[in-house]
């Protein structure tokens, strides 16, 4: 295998990996703090179904009408899936903006994690797309010596 080829592929596995411990980290961090509020949201909520007099299929379907209008909010955020899906987000430097950490571990950690992770990022798609730059031009070349075209003359200016 060519060298480069072994450095991308070595790239996509160091960021790969460097994702993995980010999710977990995050997932550890945030996930806690996450279940609090979601309990704190469910006393809410039970709170107000005997306040207001709401039965519990009128409070379904509001709830659901929420959940569709906003539906990034669905679910639990900082489990591992979610936890991968940001930090993907922040090495990619796209930060969709739904998601963020809520504490200040996580918080921290989120600086320090796209402080390494951003340039990581960065070199491994430069590095991913010179290998597909390598690998189209090859395939064109083939398809051109297939097809018996010529080659043309650059001029010099």
């Amino acid at each position: 295998m060519k060298r480069k080829t072994v450095r991308t592929l070595s790239l996509i596995v160091c960021t790969f990996t460097y994702l993995l411990v980010g999710a977990a980290v995050f997932d550890a961090l945030e996930s806690d703090k996450e279940m609090k509020t979601r309990d704190m949201l469910k006393k809410i909520e039970m709170s107000l179904l005997t306040k207001y007099n709401v039965s519990e299929q009128d409070y379904l379907r509001l709830t659901h009408a929420i959940t569709f209008k906003i539906p990034h909010k669905a679910g639990r955020q900082w489990k591992f899936a979610g936890a991968f899906f940001f930090a993907s987000t922040v090495i990619t430097t796209i930060g969709y903006g739904h998601s963020t950490p809520r504490t200040i571990g996580g918080k921290i950690f989120c600086m320090f994690y796209a402080l390494a992770g951003i340039p990581l990022g960065l070199v491994m798609f430069q590095s991913v797309g010179e290998r597909l730059n390598t690998f189209f031009a090859f395939v064109i070349r083939h398809i051109k010596k297939a097809l018996k075209l010529k080659k043309r003359q650059r001029s010099v200016r």
